[in-house]
């Protein structure tokens, strides 16, 4: 088949990707002069004027991102190289937190639970209480619990070192108002997932190079097209196919962010079909429902600036916001380079860069120099309970692609590339 997809993120690349190794030739139409969406490469200049390639934002992956790193390995990215794998570790900069020993799973998780920093006893029964009924239930629970009401038999402890940053750094949505089922999916698949499923994956290059300019490159190797700076803002249904800019296409794999999809969709339907039309239109309406929540990242140097960690967790609150550093130096680039990280950031640019520099201060006793701070006002969508989100098939040779497409996880990178791969698979149908 003729493949159209539109946008060159995670999941567009994705989606590419296995649609050519299912036999079909896919052209990617991008708006943007690069390829990566919302995770991609960004270039800054350090204190002294010296080049650097930063990020839109700091991402990370864990060991159960199956999907991701086989599709880096398809496009010849050697996941060993160019990802640094830690077993899971939650600490402070004082030490406390959460550290899993290298052991098959459940057993680090055990470990981990047990040889906690900072925690009572209390505390640590409480977490193994409620971890061995999350399993007994099948980690499942009512579409309407949040994952504070999953959490209430947690000790404030636990809550504020364990909890509330992996909440926020793998739904981006606080625990008040974040999904309790996909809470619950991420920690199956990730602490009870196998060995290695846990891991921490810190990325070693930046965000383009690690998967979607490499396939980006495989692509073309391929036969494949990909067409930079061509923006695609309406599709006309033509016969069986679709038309995409003047372009005759069997099918189309629509992976843009999701406010450009129903955009476009929407403006799409007034020409369409009736039987089509409807359809657009319905799935637009479920998409422009979504809510979304910010992302911030501040980097910001200083000469001899090093953490004991590639990665610390913070203590965060309304003046002191990121809830997680990373130290670039150990992760390739220069150093002294720190990668601070507000999931779900309220308030403007400028503002969360001071109080963040105040928080390097105050927690890490370091005097820093902001080099870029990157603000992502819809970098995801709010992972609530019980939320409607919108299903991959639209119309007849039409689908989504996306981390907000219906499916078991959040707003993630495996999210995305999962979602990208579906809809490849459906064109076998």
């Amino acid at each position: 088949m003729k493949v159209a997809v539109v946008g060159a993120g995670w999941a567009g690349m994705a989606a590419a990707v296995q649609a050519t190794r299912d036999g079909h030739h896919a052209t990617v139409f991008e708006a943007a002069r690069a390829v990566g969406g919302r995770a991609r490469a960004l270039n800054g200049t350090m204190p002294d004027g010296t080049p650097v390639v930063l990020d839109n934002g700091q991402h990370i992956l864990i060991g159960a991102y199956s999907e991701t790193l086989e599709l880096m390995r398809t496009v010849g990215v050697d996941p060993q190289a160019t990802l640094l794998r830690l077993p899971l570790t939650l600490l402070f900069p004082d030490g406390d937190g959460l550290a899993l020993p290298d052991w098959p799973s459940p057993l680090d998780a055990l470990a981990g639970i047990f040889r906690a920093h900072g925690w009572s006893a209390a505390d640590k029964w409480s977490l193994l209480r409620a971890a061995s009924g999350w399993q007994l239930s099948g980690f499942a629970c009512a579409p309407q619990t949040s994952v504070a009401d999953l959490c209430r038999t947690l000790t404030p402890t636990v809550l504020a070192t364990m909890i509330d940053p992996l909440c926020v750094s793998a739904l981006n949505t606080p625990a008040a108002r974040a999904s309790g089922q996909v809470f619950l999916t991420v920690l199956r698949d990730s602490l009870f997932g196998g060995r290695g499923s846990s891991n921490l994956l810190l990325p070693r290059v930046d965000l383009a190079t690690l998967f979607p300019q490499a396939a980006a490159d495989w692509l073309q190797a391929q036969g494949g097209v990909v067409q930079l700076g061509t923006r695609v803002e309406r599709i006309a249904a033509q016969g069986t196919g679709w038309q995409v800019n003047g372009q005759a296409f069997d099918a189309v794999l629509w992976a843009t962010s999701a406010s450009n999809a129903a955009l476009a969709l929407v403006e799409s339907a007034r020409a369409a079909p009736e039987t089509i039309a409807t359809a657009m239109q319905s799935w637009a309406t479920t998409t422009q429902a979504l809510q979304f929540e910010a992302i911030a990242t501040v980097y910001a140097h200083a000469a001899g600036a090093s953490l004991s960690q590639p990665m610390l967790a913070l203590r965060s609150d309304a003046a002191y916001p990121a809830q997680f550093v990373f130290d670039r130096g150990q992760l390739g680039g220069p150093a002294g380079l720190l990668a601070f990280v507000v999931s779900a950031s309220e308030g403007d640019r400028d503002t969360l860069q001071t109080q963040v520099l105040a928080q390097a201060q105050a927690q890490l006793g370091l005097a820093l120099t902001p080099l870029q701070t990157v603000v992502e006002k819809r970098a995801t969508f709010a992972c609530t309970p019980g939320l409607v989100r919108p299903a991959q098939a639209i119309a007849p040779g039409l689908w989504a692609c996306g981390d907000y497409v219906d499916g078991p996880y959040p707003a993630t990178l495996e999210g995305a590339v999962r979602s990208g791969v579906a809809a490849a698979a459906s064109l076998r149908n």
